[in-house]
């Protein structure tokens, strides 16, 4: 099967045979450069009768999705999936936090007829969304069940010796291997962890990270959360991704939307690790939000409809639905959004 690139799944215009089959039945389509599709791809004038029924949206062909049970995750579940691990009482009293964290290498479906040779946390991606109350004492066990050497890199404070860096503390584990990371949960605000062995952008691009989320010891206002990573992945290892999400699947919540409520305040914990392109962003439609970056202050920095994030920095959104409706969300990369990072928000009446 011939290479394909991102750019040659936008325009459709592959060549001839298997490759060019799988682009036809899986990428996005309905372009605004639809007509340069058509004749590239030798359709013609046929290409816009053939989506005659078509929302206008770029989405996969007749509105195709990949398995998430044969996936083993669910874009939908992990949208609101916090996992607070378990917890116990040290000697001196103070609450200690624990999860087991396991490498696997494992085959993941990222479009429909798609597949890709992961590395994940658990055996999803993103890994599972941690989440701790400030000052409490944090215990990780990692496996290593890959074939390969990982590591796991925690973003805040803790000594170096937990810094999940090769040559520091444990250092790079070893398949079969497992070490213990251990460290306070500091500062309050939205982090991430991801492995941190060479090549960091396989080791990052294949799927070994995940959102880290310290609450404040007082806590934040009620509010309907949600974490959303954003990612993308190289499907035909060129460096360049060929498909773009949020939480990993391309359109997961175009054509099954996330559901909120009028007037409830919504908040989302928005992470970008996406490898391979230098920015990344969110924009909101029909709406405005209040931005907290890092999530480590009190006061949002701004009142906007759009974020854009290098890899690593994340921030929480606020914000409210005064009218019912349908809302996308989606980069402000129109390349990103046409190769899967976008959905909808609905607000029923």
């Amino acid at each position: 099967m011939a290479p394909l690139s991102r750019r040659e799944l936008l325009a459709g215009s592959a060549a001839l045979g298997g490759a060019a089959a799988l682009a036809r039945t899986t990428v996005p389509h309905g372009h605004p450069w639809g007509s340069e599709a058509s004749a590239a791809s030798g359709e013609g004038g046929n290409h816009g009768a053939a989506h005659a029924g078509s929302s206008g949206h770029a989405d996969f062909r007749d509105a195709r999705t990949v398995d998430h049970a044969r996936n083993g995750f669910d874009p939908h579940e992990i949208v609101r999936d916090f996992d607070w691990g378990t917890t116990r009482r040290g000697t001196n009293g103070r609450v200690i936090r624990e999860w087991e964290l396991v490498a696997v290498d494992k085959e993941i479906e990222v479009a429909p007829g798609v597949t890709f040779a992961a590395w994940a946390y658990n055996g999803r991606i993103p890994g599972p969304t941690l989440r701790c109350r400030e000052g409490q004492r944090l215990r990780i066990t990692f496996v290593n069940g890959s074939a390969h050497p990982h590591t796991i890199h925690f973003h805040g404070l803790h000594t170096a010796a937990m810094d999940g860096v090769p040559g520091i503390g444990a250092g790079e584990i070893a398949p079969g291997g497992r070490t213990v990371y251990e460290f306070d949960a500091l500062p309050a605000g939205l982090h991430l962890y991801h492995c941190h062995v060479r090549p960091l952008a396989e080791h990052i691009g294949k799927g070994l990270y995940g959102a880290f989320i310290i609450d404040p010891k007082d806590g934040r206002p009620d509010a309907d959360e949600m974490v959303m990573v954003m990612n993308g992945f190289d499907t035909n290892f060129d460096r360049a991704n060929e498909f773009y999400a949020a939480n990993t699947i391309p359109f997961a919540y175009m054509n099954t939307p996330i559901q909120v409520k009028r007037d409830e305040l919504v908040r989302v914990y928005l992470v970008n690790i996406l490898e391979y392109d230098l920015i990344n962003s969110f924009h909101l439609h029909g709406n405005l939000f209040n931005y907290y970056p890092t999530g480590t202050g009190e006061k949002p920095s701004e009142l906007t409809d759009t974020v854009m994030l290098c890899q690593g920095q994340r921030g929480i959104l606020e914000w409210r639905f005064p009218y019912e409706g349908k809302y996308m969300f989606h980069a402000h990369q129109s390349e990103f959004t046409e190769l899967g990072w976008q959905g909808f928000f609905e607000v029923p009446a």
